[in-house]
């Protein structure tokens, strides 16, 4: 059946590798093993785009799939976004991306490469990694979906009942992680942020980007604890803090009790505003490879605790608060989704 069949690519774009993932005409996915391959960053513009197009070749060929049949593509990519498909200046790219136009880049790859224009749709990483996880979540119903992915930093998406994301008029729309946290409700200070931000963002609370600050407040209580007798700087100490946490380590837990509570309570912030379905914790806490079920269990016990004396009794009942499933996968088929979706529109 799958000879006849079309087929929608993603590629996912990071800083170091990119992912592939593809979705076939009616949605379901191609294949959940991962394909990543070398983002090559630092070799310039040109030499990623030609890195995706290799990479595409090298799913299809182990798919044996034609490049006849490729029908779209979709790129998740980190923002900002000067306009659509054209970077910004960014933190995690070398500066001769500022100003690319990297939709029409791929475009043109991608044309060469199939013989034929192949349709390219661009969108910000997080927010397609949500639409893969909203169509995980929701299977054929069509309900509001909010993922976040705390990791280095918070990803954040909504995801509306077309399964389109939320990009906002100048493509910085969910840019929940900068919004401030409610520290009188919290009971810390407001910690500087990387985006510039000092009114304390919930970035700050709630990832890898916070640690050191919840730690150096907390290893003033705890001086006997082995990370403070260290000599390493405090971003080294913090690196540890997950896998103390695995082996049951009292302060470690009590960072991510307070870091699931403070998600919590943006969950709830959220809500407020998007009144979804579903919310879909995703990012590295949430990874089976990292973490333990008592620990995933335990995280999210607490961000469901944390959020509900916030909601009205409606999404208290009705909201449903979940791991994500799709894990390295999730913006790659997001992108592929998306890219269906268009085509459908």
């Amino acid at each position: 059946m799958s000879a006849t069949r079309s087929v929608f690519i993603g590629t996912d774009s990071g800083a170091t590798t990119s992912k592939v993932g593809a979705v076939w005409d009616d949605g379901t996915t191609v294949s959940t093993r991962l394909l990543q391959h070398p983002t090559n960053s630092q070799e310039g513009p040109a030499a990623v785009v030609r890195g995706w197009v290799e990479a595409v070749d090298s799913f299809l060929a182990q798919q044996q799939v034609d490049w006849d049949r490729v029908q779209g593509v979709g790129l998740a990519i980190p923002g900002p976004f000067r306009r659509y498909g054209v970077l910004d200046r960014s933190a995690n790219l070398p500066g001769s991306f500022a100003g690319f136009d990297v939709h029409t880049a791929y475009a043109t790859a991608l044309s060469e490469k199939a013989g034929r224009p192949v349709p390219v749709t661009v969108g910000n990483d997080g927010d397609l990694g949500g639409v893969g996880e909203a169509q995980r979540v929701r299977g054929s119903g069509t309900g509001s979906v909010v993922m976040l992915a705390p990791g280095s930093g918070l990803g954040c998406a909504y995801i509306d009942g077309r399964g389109l994301p939320l990009s906002g008029d100048s493509l910085a729309g969910m840019e929940g992680g900068h919004m401030p946290s409610p520290l009188q409700v919290l009971g810390v200070p407001a910690y500087p942020c990387g985006c510039g931000r000092t009114w304390g963002c919930v970035e700050v609370y709630t990832t890898l980007a916070g640690l050191p600050h919840l730690l150096g407040a907390k290893l003033e209580e705890h001086p006997d604890h082995e990370l403070a007798r260290s000599d390493r700087p405090m971003k080294e100490r913090a690196f540890a803090l997950r896998g103390l946490a695995q082996k049951g380590d009292e302060l470690a837990l009590s960072i991510f009790g307070f870091q699931a509570r403070a998600l919590g309570l943006h969950v709830a912030n959220l809500a407020m505003a998007l009144d979804p379905s579903y919310v879909v914790i995703g990012g590295g806490l949430m990874d089976p490879e990292a973490t333990s079920d008592e620990f995933r269990s335990r995280y999210l016990q607490v961000v469901r605790e944390s959020a509900a004396p916030f909601l009205f009794p409606s999404q208290r009942a009705g909201m449903s608060i979940v791991p994500a499933t799709l894990g390295d996968l999730s913006q790659a088929i997001g992108a592929a989704l998306v890219a269906l979706y268009r085509s459908r529109a």
